[in-house]
């Protein structure tokens, strides 16, 4: 079993969204975030002043998925968030040991 974790650009979450669940993914997570990758943030201006905004609004996204569909998920998101565009966001992958569901006790894939 894997963590998929994809930080992506907010506008692209209904997209992303839409292409797991038409590749039969079931849950998610999803969170509000803050950072930045190589763009190091931008400048705005306001009101005539020049301000750095080094912290970009982001969302993270967490799919638990059996080891063999973790290509599927990734295919999946990388085609519904690239803009091609800097900053289109990173996916990483984690091991997960050990999955319960609360509800019934079911464990591991039987639990995702």
């Amino acid at each position: 079993m894997k963590i998929v974790m994809a930080v992506i650009k907010p506008f692209k979450l209904d997209e992303v969204r839409d292409a797991l669940t038409a590749i039969g993914v079931h849950g998610m997570t999803v969170t509000e975030v803050k950072g930045y990758g190589r763009q190091k943030g931008h400048t705005e201006i306001y009101r005539g002043t020049e301000y750095a905004v080094s912290f970009l609004p982001k969302l993270k996204i967490e799919v638990a998925v059996p080891s063999d569909q973790v290509d599927k998920i990734i295919d999946a998101i990388t085609g519904a968030a690239k803009t091609g565009q800097i900053g289109d966001g990173k996916i990483f992958v984690i091991s997960l040991d050990h999955a319960v569901r609360i509800r019934t006790g079911e464990t591991d894939t039987s639990a995702l």
